[in-house]
């Protein structure tokens, strides 16, 4: 692993994106609501995104200079990715969120990891 992440900017790309995704969620927009509702996600959990995303944000922020972290926090969005995916085939819910949403978005968080992290 390298002294810093190398690109940078796709971890950049990565942190914005999940702060996006953190302010939905706070207040979820309609589609992520949807979305929680189709995985049958419990809404008593639904507090519980915006935190997890906003820290997955910073995690990727300070892995510009902490590369191990940030190293760990993208195979944390992979992995997390890896379980959205499976509630989406549980609750057989086929549609725009599973191929979409989580999987062009752990696709992205495995683009990242590699190329910034690995390569």
């Amino acid at each position: 692993m390298s002294a810093l992440p190398d690109p940078v900017w796709p971890v950049v790309v990565l942190a914005i994106i999940q702060v996006g995704d953190a302010v939905m969620c706070i207040k979820p927009v309609p589609f992520i609501a949807q979305c929680f509702e189709d995985v049958n996600w419990p809404r008593r959990y639904w507090w519980i995104m915006p935190p997890l995303k906003f820290a997955a944000a910073a995690g990727l922020i300070l892995g510009i200079w902490l590369p191990y972290l940030g190293a760990v926090t993208c195979a944390a969005l992979v992995l997390y990715f890896m379980v959205a995916i499976a509630m989406h085939i549980a609750a057989r819910d086929f549609g725009r969120n599973l191929f979409l949403n989580a999987t062009a978005m752990l696709l992205i968080c495995i683009a990242v990891g590699f190329f910034s992290f690995m390569a």
